[in-house]
């Protein structure tokens, strides 16, 4: 694979991306990540505010791609086997494991910090070890499977944060804005034509994309290189939210605690990804450059003095990547 070759499963991937678009108008750096997140094989948190199309961007997703899609509302009541699944006494006297909403390919996790942290925990296990324990018991996840939390910045009562090493679980952590005034007269044009009486056309979606590409793509990821100065650059990037004080006194005021390894190996798992998007074998500093606050934001822990001089993780970030320098 080089420049300009193509390949069935990538041509797959852009047509699932661009229906996906469609669907969700004016977000296409959200889909963008969901799809790098699809590819890298990661679980994704998905941050914005009421009536931003979380929901339906995983909903279009699902609608699109070979696949079960289990969706989670979380409430404070909800219980680690209302997420897993558990064990029911048959009329026969035996016991039966019933398979909890964990088991789909496509976990939609509703407001995930509205459920107590024994429930996140569950999710997060999960997540982590792509299985279950029940009674001793292990389950086996499906080999497609993928986690897509969502979490609104606002209406904090009654929720439950989660702590910044649950936090690290996730590969991406995605931020969705509002539209654009342009975008947000074609969204609503769109629902009205999806409210109206459907055309036969539309009644006749398009084959689902096989998962098989899906698997096609993630081996063909696998073969993009990295050459050792990207690799140093992935590294520095990190390195700087750990020693801030190298790289001046803004960023030693404004990091409390930098990311960890899974940040390194985060950058590392989606700038492949975005490169094999972009129809290339090898990793640029570039790539890094645009997937690097999606993976780091939820890693950094900022200080007092961040907040009270307004800067958020995004903010550091900027400032990290004005610092640090690709080596010669």
């Amino acid at each position: 694979m080089s420049d300009g070759i193509g390949s069935a499963a990538r041509d797959a991937v852009a047509d699932l991306q661009k229906r996906i678009n469609q669907d969700i108008i004016g977000q296409e750096r959200v889909v963008e990540r969901l799809v790098v997140a699809l590819l890298a094989n990661g679980n994704v948190l998905l941050e914005g505010l009421p009536g931003l199309a979380k929901t339906r961007a995983i909903k279009s997703l699902s609608k699109n791609l070979e696949s079960d899609f289990s969706r989670i509302q979380f409430t404070p009541d909800l219980l680690p086997s209302d997420v897993t699944g558990g064990e029911i006494l048959r009329g026969d006297g035996q016991f039966e494991f019933r398979k909890g909403p964990i088991f789909g390919n496509l976990v939609l996790a509703d407001e995930i910090n509205r459920a107590p942290p024994k429930v996140q925990s569950a999710l997060l296990e999960a997540m982590e070890e792509r299985h279950v324990t029940v009674a001793g018991k292990r389950y086996d996840l499906p080999d497609l499977f993928m986690v897509l939390a969502t979490q609104n910045p606002i209406e904090q009562e009654g929720t439950y944060p989660l702590p910044e090493a649950q936090m690290d679980r996730f590969l991406m952590h995605i931020r969705i804005d509002y539209p654009t005034d342009a975008d947000e007269v074609k969204v609503m044009r769109l629902v009205r034509g999806e409210s109206a009486a459907p055309t036969a056309a539309a009644a006749q979606p398009p084959p689902k994309i096989p998962q098989k590409l899906i698997f096609e793509a993630r081996s063909e990821i696998d073969r993009v290189t990295t050459k050792e100065v990207v690799e140093s650059y992935m590294v520095g990037l990190v390195a700087a939210t750990r020693r801030p004080a190298e790289f001046g006194d803004k960023l030693k005021n404004w990091i409390a605690v930098g990311a960890s390894p899974r940040g390194s190996l985060a950058l590392d798992r989606c700038s492949r990804v975005y490169a094999w998007l972009r129809g290339r074998d090898y990793v640029t500093p570039e790539d890094v450059q645009a997937i690097v606050h999606d993976c780091l934001r939820h890693r950094l822990s900022l200080s007092y003095e961040a907040g009270a001089d307004g800067v958020n993780a995004d903010g550091v970030l900027d400032e990290i990547v004005k610092q640090v320098a690709v080596a010669a």
